[in-house]
């Protein structure tokens, strides 16, 4: 920008804690600032009025304001396009964790003002990205979710395509007898209840249903997706803005679960087998001869919370066991009903069904069943180990039921980490029919289509559940624009699915609202940049297109990479993997950071003042920060703190950047990576650990000790601990001694 402002703001105490005339000098006299103001709030509406006003006749294109966290006060410094702003941040992260009037925290917030001068400097006004998007929804699978998903999107005014692989509608849902309660006082079974919903979705004159039919593939991007479905009538092609899949559940495998007996006897059977039969039968009965069963024994966790078949809990299974025992119940009052459970889950109100239940004698047990086997009289043994009691019961029952889990759509078995291994002799264990078994249970698992270089599904979870973090981001994918809803996404039963579906419905309407105004959806929602490539200089390494977590870009047949700004979430981990640095963005480029980097004053050696620069994740890292300041948690003064939109936007150069200029050390704090990864960016701090190992071979080349870089995972939480990590980092640092390119 050519014309730059500089707006210091006196409250909140740092007019106090600051001498302001000497960081005027700096944005004056050094940074060449076109005006530098003072006010008492800015926040404030004359404060504001203020600014505006410098716009309008001093013809200011870029405002540096130097006042609180840029992630408070969002909504009042709102300026036109046409202006970058750039918020340093003076309060939480340098008045409010170091000693007011102190030569270092003057120092730091001088640094501060360079640094927030240069990132303005090397800004453009954001240009967004426009296309012509269609605001349709496409709805794959018509259970409860899809339905719920479908009814809600369409109630908003948006066109709804709704694709079920079935004849009919109602997903597992349509399969049952009854439902457990979900009305006060939650004693009583209902019914299903599935024919109203049904109704409205095939009735609304927003919703187009197409059951008997499954996707053939989806090309394009948010706002631009192309589909191309197979029904009854044939193929047929139609354009969507965005996509929600809720292609629902499937039992876990019995014939895995040969330890409970399950092939023993017909009348050991799973807890979907038993409802299916009600929902025919309008009654229970034994499979071998039809009669009624005088005795049942339920096993819950049946392959559940169990490292050879399924780690997690199926949430669902202990109340639609305690439904099942009262069909039994109200058949016929004096039946024997045993439940082995490892622990029973009826949160909330359910737990008055759970008590109904033992009102009516059901006989709860909680233990581990040892084995289940035939006593040759048509009776099944159930051999428990009763925990509670210390000792093994047996129980005799005419049939048992076992409480299987769910297993997503998406799921395959070689997705389950510690699955059972393939019996001898079986098609799995078997090389020669490997490949075709492994091909048959991929097609079972497809249901998208995507005709994306990172693949056709979705990707996923060690599990087989579309991955998305269960606290930040519940309905997000690795594939923009298209939400998980529903047990596709996690177990859970159908009210839970209910409010899931409206849950994505809601992401899907954002997403198509935000692609027509050019802006990024969730993590970075709003933003109106987008990734430039100078191609000119594109080595086609495949890096950017190999490294992005979300498929945002293909690749030509000569290697060359085809971005689609629409799919991007602008984390910028691409220009952080490009090793000729031909991407950026016009607010955030490896020129930028580095010149950031390299405005910062380095004292001399014999001052005894280290410099560290701080490369921060803005998601957690840098809220963290802000929440040590706001609790007036004291830090280093020798630190300086550069937000990074992800630390997988790292690109080495910064590193060569600062210990070039005499910074004695590099400290990354990004977000915790592994299985239970918390990066927003799924893959950005994990990247960054892969390249600094790279880092640390070329500095101990140079005689740079490798100890002067390092990374830590923080949570937003940890903001307790960044000063101990920052001192023990510190403490090093001393070890090890000043930088020798100090002073070059």
């Amino acid at each position: 920008m050519d014309k730059i402002g500089v707006y210091l703001c006196e409250g909140c105490g740092i007019g106090e804690a600051l001498d302001l005339d000497g960081l005027a000098k700096v944005a004056t006299a050094e940074m060449k600032a076109a005006v530098c103001r003072r006010h008492g709030a800015y926040c404030s509406q004359d404060g504001v009025q203020l600014i505006l006003q410098d716009m309008e006749k001093e013809g200011i294109n870029g405002v540096v304001l130097a006042a609180c966290s840029p992630r408070v006060l969002t909504d009042v410094f709102q300026f036109p396009e046409s202006v970058v702003l750039e918020r340093v941040n003076l309060r939480e992260q340098v008045i409010w964790g170091l000693p007011a009037g102190d030569e270092d925290t003057q120092m730091m917030a001088e640094d501060y003002v360079r640094m927030g001068m240069v990132r303005v400097q090397k800004s453009q006004p954001l240009e967004p990205y426009q296309a012509e998007v269609d605001k349709g929804v496409l709805v794959v699978g018509g259970g409860v979710a899809g339905m719920m998903a479908a009814l809600e999107a369409a109630k908003t005014g948006y066109q709804v395509t709704l694709v079920e692989k079935e004849q009919g509608l109602g997903g597992w849902m349509a399969k049952q007898w009854k439902r457990y309660p979900i009305h006060q006082p939650y004693r009583d079974l209902e019914d299903v209840g599935l024919d109203a919903m049904v109704s409205q979705v095939k009735t609304h004159p927003g919703i187009r249903v197409l059951c008997s039919t499954e996707i053939r593939s989806i090309q394009g991007a948010p706002g631009m997706f192309q589909v191309t479905a197979a029904g009854p009538a044939g193929e047929e092609s139609f354009r969507v803005g965005s996509i929600v899949q809720a292609t629902g559940w499937r039992p876990y495998d019995p014939s895995r679960l040969a330890h409970l007996g399950y092939g023993v006897s017909p009348d050991v059977l799973t807890n979907v087998e038993l409802e299916e039969r009600a929902a025919k039968e309008g009654k229970i009965t034994k499979p071998s001869d039809q009669g009624a069963p005088s005795s049942v024994v339920f096993i819950q966790c049946a392959g559940s919370r169990d490292p050879k078949h399924l780690p997690y809990c199926s949430s669902v299974c202990c109340m639609v066991s305690l439904k099942q025992a009262l069909y039994l119940k109200e058949q016929d009052p004096s039946t024997a009903v045993y439940i082995v459970y490892k622990d029973m889950r009826t949160p909330g109100q359910y737990e008055e069904f759970y008590r109904k239940l033992q009102k009516q004698g059901c006989v709860f047990i909680k233990g581990e069943v040892a084995s289940v086997s035939g006593d040759g009289s048509g009776k099944l043994l159930v051999e428990v180990d009763d925990v509670l009691a210390g000792e093994r019961l047996s129980l005799e029952g005419d049939m048992v039921v076992l409480a299987t889990g769910m297993v997503p759509s998406m799921a395959l078995d070689i997705d389950m980490e510690g699955a059972a291994e393939p019996s001898a002799g079986s098609a799995e264990a078997q090389p020669q029919a490997e490949t075709t078994a492994v091909a048959d249970r991929q097609k079972e698992g497809m249901a998208l289509y995507l005709e994306y270089r990172q693949g056709p599904e979705l990707p996923k979870l060690r599990y087989g559940m579309p991955d998305s973090h269960f606290i930040c981001f519940p309905y997000e994918t690795r594939r923009t624009g298209i939400y998980a809803a529903g047990c596709v996404r996690q177990p859970m039963d159908t009210l839970g699915a209910e409010e899931d579906g409206r849950g994505a419905a809601l992401k899907a309407i954002q997403c198509v609202e935000m692609t027509a105004r050019g802006e990024a959806v969730h993590p970075r929602a709003g933003d109106r940049s987008y990734p430039e490539f100078f191609m000119q200089r594109c080595t086609q390494c495949k890096r950017c297109t190999e490294e992005c977590p979300f498929g945002a870009i293909n690749e030509d047949e000569k290697a060359n990479p085809l971005p689609n700004p629409t799919r991007c979430r602008r984390c910028s981990i691409c220009m952080g993997s490009c090793p000729e640095r031909i991407i950026s963005f016009k607010d955030y480029s490896v020129d930028m950071i580095g010149s950031m980097i390299k405005a910062i004053e380095v004292p001399e050696e014999d001052e005894e003042k280290p410099r560290v620069v701080v490369l921060a994740c803005e998601n957690d890292a840098y809220p963290a920060l802000d929440m040590l300041g706001q609790c007036r948690l004291k830090w280093n003064p020798y630190v300086r703190v550069i937000p990074l939109r992800c630390l997988g936007s790292l690109n080495l150069i910064w590193v060569a950047d600062a210990l070039s200029k005499g910074i004695d050390g590099v400290l990354l704090l990004g977000c915790k990576h592994g299985d239970d990864y918390q990066c927003h960016m799924v893959k950005g701090s994990e990247l960054a650990q892969y390249r600094l190992s790279k880092v640390s071979e070329t500095l101990d080349r140079l005689a740079l000790e490798s100890d002067r870089v390092r990374l830590e995972q923080v949570e937003i939480r940890d903001y307790t601990r960044i000063p101990s990590i920052v001192e023990s980092f510190m403490k090093r640092i001393q070890e090890i001694g000043p930088n020798p390119y100090k002073g070059f």
